[in-house]
This record gives structure tokens, sequence and C-alpha cells, in this order.
């Protein structure tokens, strides 16, 4: 294998790696149940019979464990990231799957 294809490989695996690389949950004591979370992307949040949000499994369950987490599909970020900028609770939370660095939400850096 040549230096090039050895370097297109590591990029391709790094290309699908990067969809298991970050992931979400929602910190349901400051979620006020407005919904844009699921507005931004159904797919990844729900509210629940109670109000709150929660996010969903890749099942499509919902995961009511406080802390709960879910990945970020790569095709989905931009939807979830929203979902995190315009929430009025700022509970949700965006993170690499890596170190647990929170990169979106109201702990990034």
């Amino acid at each position: 294998m040549t230096v090039q294809q050895e370097a297109t490989s590591d990029r391709t695996a790094g290309a699908g790696d990067a969809e298991a690389s970050l992931e979400v949950w929602i910190d349901q004591d400051l979620c006020t149940g407005d919904g844009i979370c699921v507005q931004y992307a159904p797919e990844v949040f729900e509210l629940d019979i109670d109000g709150l949000a929660y996010v969903k499994s890749a099942e499509d369950e919902l995961l009511q464990e406080p802390g709960a987490t879910t990945p970020v599909p790569l095709t989905l970020l931009r939807d979830v990231v929203d979902s995190a900028k315009e929430c009025p609770g700022d509970c949700i939370h965006v993170r690499r799957v890596s170190d647990r660095v929170e990169v979106y939400g109201p702990d990034a850096e």
C-alpha cells in the first residue's frame, strides 16, 4: 500500500468514526419543556408525558434515565447543535465520547 493509499484509508476510517464521536444528553432539571429541540431534531429528541425533553436511542427508544446519552449522527449534527444553542433552559449538552469534553452547550469551553 502506498503512503497516499494509507492516508486515504485513514481519512475514510476517521470519517466513519466521526458519527460515534459525539453524544448528547439533556439535564431534565433545567429543561423548560419548550420543545425547540424536538422541532430541530425529532430523530434525537422527544417530549415525554411529563412535559420534559429526553434523548432517544438509535432504535427510537426514549431514554429517561438521568444523564442518559445518545450518539449524535453526523447527518444531524447541525440540528443538534442548533438545538443546544437555542434551548431556553440551557440543558442540552453535546460532548466528545473520547474524553467527555463538552463541545456545545452551557458547559462548552
